[in-house]
């Protein structure tokens, strides 16, 4: 007898509902290559000036997930298309390490998620945004980057 895990926690269904209702004008993810293959890998791996062996380690990543059956244990993952997945988006040309530094979308977007001012400023210790694939804004607190946090 096979059970997915939505009849064991119905709860689960409802799990990642987009229930803001807006959207980003995602100009980055328009020109960003949908699909997974060796050639998207390598050109990851360049866009983010990777070493060679850390392309090399993608690279054995990719060919082992392309082996591998997809599991039937838990959710049913059959509708994935993988080929439709956009696998890294580029948002900003380098990381900020000012508020002010970032793109008036990227600020946006995260005033609309509701991230509070003091949150934002919080310098306290540190604080790191993601926006689609990598981080866009990172900054620490000077004692503790010195002491290597």
């Amino acid at each position: 007898m096979s059970t997915n895990i939505e009849e064991l926690n119905p709860g689960l269904k409802d799990l990642g509902k987009y229930e803001y209702g807006w959207a980003d004008s995602d100009a980055a993810g328009s020109v960003a290559k949908r699909g997974l293959d060796a050639d998207v890998v390598r050109g990851i791996s360049e866009l983010k000036n990777e070493p060679t062996w850390m392309l090399e380690q993608r690279l054995k990543a990719l060919r082992l997930f392309d082996k591998k059956p997809m599991p039937t244990w838990g959710s049913d993952l059959t509708d994935i298309d993988f080929q439709n997945i956009k696998y890294f988006v580029r948002s900003t040309e380098k990381q900020a390490t000012s508020w002010e530094d970032l793109p008036e979308d990227i600020k946006n977007t995260y005033d609309r998620l509701g991230i509070p001012e003091a949150e934002k400023q919080r310098l306290v210790a540190g604080v790191a945004a993601q926006y689609e694939s990598e981080v866009v804004y990172h900054q620490i607190r000077e004692d503790l980057e010195e002491q290597g946090v």
